[in-house]
């Protein structure tokens, strides 16, 4: 299949695998990336832009095909060395860069002088159009369905899609809610040139998360997720679990006097227990909505085979099926209808 983000990237079919901290290490990125999507290292989960570095020299050793880095850009006091990460980012010879969080604009100019597509990861219309106009080449669309950080509109990809294809010239992905074929030919459909897939990578065979996290991942529904923080203006989906029960807990006390300190418990340092030592009731960890569409942990070339496979099933047989019956239908038939 070959559509604008295969041809912006490089790669063989319209899939790339979100960052994601603690779980985005080589091993998954190359994963993805062998089975002909982008695969994409985490960069803040490297916590020196020197272990970066060695993250992309064992992913290098893993794939010769294109793989990106996830740079998320965070609100703080004490920001990470950004322009020392884009170093050896740029010094690993990675020509795509996931960026999330803030607007990455301070530091386009360095990431266009290496020759680095980015990619902008916006949950509006407004942000993917401020990410076009700074350069960026391609955003993904975030809706309300995703994991993670789904911004304060709270408008789900039916509609968010759409939109973003009314207004922007650039290519982009559908993100939050994508999980298999279905998913796939529905975004391209509604204007996306592809799509992101986060969680359902988690649930995969390479995916160097504890087992629990699999389990966990496979035995919840569509209504075991969660909103927190929205008080803070700074919501996030997560996994239902005790430690997220004790934040819930907290910010129905607090209301809107909440502070970031007073859930520091079940927010802060949260995913190495979860991923690593595979305590699913530690606190809050990103999950979306789309767990609800998973059911098996397959590796990473036996899923993206199958959503390739049974998109174009659902294309050449089913809607082009529609077409071939209508043409067939005796023309009072058609009249009627």
């Amino acid at each position: 299949m070959k559509t604008a983000i295969t041809e912006l990237f490089g790669i063989k079919h319209p899939i790339i695998q979100g960052g994601m901290h603690y779980v985005g290490f080589a091993e998954l990125a190359a994963a993805v990336s062998n089975a002909g999507g982008l695969g994409i290292i985490t960069g803040l989960t490297q916590r020196t832009p020197e272990l970066l570095a060695k993250e992309i020299a064992r992913c290098r050793d893993m794939t010769d095909k294109p793989f990106g880095v996830n740079l998320t850009f965070l609100p703080s006091f004490t920001a990470p060395p950004y322009p020392e990460y884009i170093a050896a980012i740029k010094e690993g010879g990675v020509k795509a860069v996931e960026t999330a969080g803030r607007s990455p604009e301070q530091y386009m100019p360095a990431l266009k002088a290496a020759g680095i597509k980015v990619i902008h990861k916006c949950t509006s219309v407004r942000h993917s159009l401020k990410a076009e106009k700074i350069g960026c080449d391609a955003v993904s669309v975030d809706g309300f369905e995703c994991g993670g950080h789904p911004g304060e509109d709270d408008i789900p990809n039916m509609i968010l899609l759409p939109r973003a294809a009314d207004e922007l010239r650039i290519p982009f992905v559908a993100s939050g809610g994508m999980a298999d074929a279905r998913s796939l030919v529905a975004a391209l459909s509604m204007g996306a040139a592809g799509m992101n897939m986060g969680t359902r990578f988690v649930a995969t065979k390479e995916a160097p998360v504890h087992a629990n996290v699999k389990r966990a991942l496979v035995g919840a529904t569509e209504l075991d997720t969660v909103l927190v923080m929205r008080a803070l203006r700074n919501t996030e989906r997560v996994l239902k679990n005790k430690g997220v029960d004790q934040l819930l807990e907290v910010e129905r006390e607090k209301g809107a006097s909440l502070k970031i300190e007073d859930i520091h418990e079940q927010v802060a340092g949260v995913y190495p227990k979860v991923m690593v030592d595979g305590d699913m009731d530690a606190g809050a960890w990103s999950c979306g909505m789309v767990v609800g569409l998973i059911h098996d942990i397959p590796t990473v070339k036996e899923l993206i085979d199958r959503i390739m496979m049974e998109a174009e099933q659902i294309i050449r047989e089913r809607l082009i099926g529609f077409l071939d019956a209508a043409e067939h239908r005796p023309a009072v038939a058609r009249a009627i209808a």
